[in-house]
């Protein structure tokens, strides 16, 4: 393991409160000065099955897991040893995963026995924790309510792992005791003292010898002018839309999309946003349709299966020229309901192609905080301008992912609502002087050609703007008709106006291109393997292997001459991504005619940890194989 890492992992029932455990511990890690990239898996149901969180604190930023860990807390003897079923093997446990002289905290109620482990290599933190919670209670005059508080156990647990790495347990109180004030100032004064009783206790149980010494880890790091801020992507992603003036938000809830449009809820009120659970998929997409024809920015977020069920809308938006809506598709494993928790890049192709017949409609694919942040938010000044719908794919992973961000920017954090109909324009039948002209000599036309292709949009009920909308082939007025001349021209105009934003979006949001242009091996990727690629690079490169990343954020229009320029004289190629086909592959392939030998997938629901596709990238470097195929069977 690199020096300055350190990588803690909790382990539990789902619905047991690691969850809550985790981000504690996250937020303490980067108290200290560390840097922070944590990640959950846990399953679709709702209680009972294993989940585990990942935390891993570091003298530097990471944006990836590692498998090998150095403390493990379980909560339950699943976490210690795993579960096999009748046909094959849940997970082997996590004790496998932790490194020679690493430790483990658990609960001796689980009668698991370490003397029959088949690990004597790492140090053994055995505790009562209810017994433990009873006397942190029983200070407070609530020893009955023992059982009630029964989650609590948890913060006993994380007190003691504080001792094993070494850490100061007044740090972690001080996280309780302001996170729960007023009437509730009692719970946080109740979990510091029962993460204060763990430390003793685990302190006690090693003769006061820390596996870990944290205060060693954090020498050279840096807590700055300011904390940094502990994010989730779906944060960052409903605070661009605010940014951007988002007006209304619909949604039906999905994994993984439902976080966000709860985030925004939880703001509605005083950022004079709507936010509408609708009853489907097709109310959602279509009351925001609606919302974007009144003048609305209008978004809507939802995953596969939902986005399955807003197809026939996005041709609508797309045949109407609506200024959106803007669809946040947070990709989980497919097909059909497949892996409603996990992460996958499977809806790449299907973001491209969702509805029938040739249309217009940007998609767009950021990789980490700072990238959901700007697209999230120029996306709809894109809609804005275009008369388009646009499809932002972001996934599992990028959403429940937890890190420590300085913070987020904007080069130009402008609002751009495009060429709009001013009714004066009615009087000279001129247009706008804006390369809108023509049109009016008969009064507005909502489908007037243009210069540009987009014609400027007036609100419904604003004086002279009056116009007919069909998801029928319609003239210039929006009156249907199948006439061949006007279905021509038609379609030149809505098709050109996809040339217009491929010629005016700026290349740096099409592409990202991250290290030396001499490198041994270009890897070519997308979304969120872009945190586990740069990590990747970092290790390779001090083993004198020079590799660079070819990052593709625009997805359509696709940046043909960006990524050809890119790709040109890369001495050996590989593509990078969660998926099983490599999506991505294909579509560099049709739009460029460029060929990628060789393919690392994954697609067993887990990401990439760092460890896994270092060594996917050695065995693309030293064979020829085409096709490399990783999967994490150990959770």
């Amino acid at each position: 393991m690199r020096e300055g890492d350190l990588t803690w992992l909790i382990g539990g029932p789902q619905g047991g409160g690691i969850n809550v455990s985790a981000e504690t511990f996250a937020k303490y890690a980067a108290r200290t000065g560390l840097r922070v990239f944590a990640n959950i898996e846990y399953h679709s149901n709702i209680m009972g099955e294993h989940s585990y969180y990942r935390v891993r604190a570091s003298r530097e930023q990471r944006h990836s897991v590692l498998d090998q860990v150095n403390v493990v807390v379980a909560l339950d003897e699943e976490t210690l040893i795993g579960r096999k079923h009748a046909h094959f093997t849940s997970h082997r446990g996590h004790v496998a995963e932790v490194e020679s002289g690493g430790a483990v905290v658990f609960d001796t109620a689980t009668k698991f026995n370490p003397e029959t482990h088949e690990r004597k290599d790492v140090v053994w933190v055995g505790l009562s924790m209810m017994d433990l919670l009873r006397e942190a209670l029983r200070e407070f005059g609530r020893e009955g309510d023992a059982n009630r508080l029964r989650v609590m156990t948890n913060t006993v647990a994380l007190g003691a792992s504080v001792f094993v790495i070494g850490g100061d347990i007044g740090g972690l109180a001080e996280i309780y005791t302001e996170e729960f004030t007023g009437r509730r100032a009692q719970i946080g004064e109740m979990n510091a003292r029962a993460a204060a009783i763990g430390y003793e206790a685990a302190q006690q149980a090693l003769g006061g010898r820390a596996p870990y010494d944290l205060k060693s880890m954090t020498v050279g790091a840096s807590l700055g002018a300011k904390r940094p801020m502990m994010l989730k992507g779906y944060a960052s992603c409903g605070m661009a839309k605010l940014k951007a003036g988002l007006h209304i938000q619909t949604y039906y809830p999905i994994s993984p999309a439902t976080d966000e449009s709860v985030f925004l809820e939880s703001l509605q009120r005083d950022q004079n946003v709507l936010v509408v659970q609708c009853e489907d998929e097709i109310s959602s997409i279509q009351m925001a349709i609606g919302a974007a024809n009144a003048g609305a920015r209008a978004a809507t977020s939802t995953s596969g299966p939902g986005f399955a069920l807003m197809v026939e809308g996005i041709g609508y938006a797309s045949i109407t020229e609506v200024s959106g809506p803007v669809i946040f598709l947070w990709q989980r494993g497919g097909p059909s309901t497949g892996l409603p928790t996990r992460e996958e890049q499977g809806d790449l192709l299907f973001a491209l192609h969702p509805a029938q017949g040739d249309f217009p409609h940007i998609v767009v694919a950021p990789g980490d905080d700072q990238e959901i942040y700007e697209d999230s938010f120029e996306v709809f000044n894109w809609v804005d301008r275009y008369h388009m719908p646009a499809v932002v794919l972001l996934d599992k992973y990028l959403q429940s992912s937890y890190k420590t961000v300085d913070e987020l920017t904007l080069d130009n954090p402008v609002i751009d609502r495009g060429p709009r109909f001013n009714p004066a324009d009615l009087q000279n039948g001129h247009g706008d002087g804006n390369g809108h002209r023509g049109g009016y000599e008969d009064g507005y036309l909502a489908f007037a050609m243009t210069e540009s292709g987009v014609t400027p949009r007036a609100i419904p009920g604003q004086e002279g703007g009056i116009f007919w909308a069909t998801s029928d082939e319609h003239n210039p007025r929006g009156h249907i008709t199948e006439d061949a001349t006007n279905r021509i021209e038609m379609m030149d105009k809505r098709m050109g106006k996809l040339e217009l934003a491929a010629r005016e979006i700026p290349s740096a949001r099409k592409i990202g291109v991250y290290g030396p242009a001499d490198a041994d091996l270009t890897i070519v990727g997308w979304g969120s393997v872009k945190g586990s690629v740069l990590d990747a690079m970092d290790v390779l490169a001090k083993e004198g292997v020079k590799v660079n990343f070819v990052q593709i954020r625009l997805m359509r229009p696709f940046p043909v001459q960006e990524v050809t320029d890119a790709l040109a004289g890369a001495k050996r190629l590989v593509l990078v991504e969660c998926n099983y086909s490599g999506q991505l592959g294909g579509l560099v392939r049709e739009m460029t005619g460029i060929h990628i030998p060789q393919y690392v997938v994954k697609y067993d629901g887990r990401p990439f940890s760092e460890e896994e596709l270092v060594e996917a990238l050695r065995q693309a470097i030293s064979t020829d194989d085409a096709r490399i195929h990783v999967s994490h069977l150990s959770a």
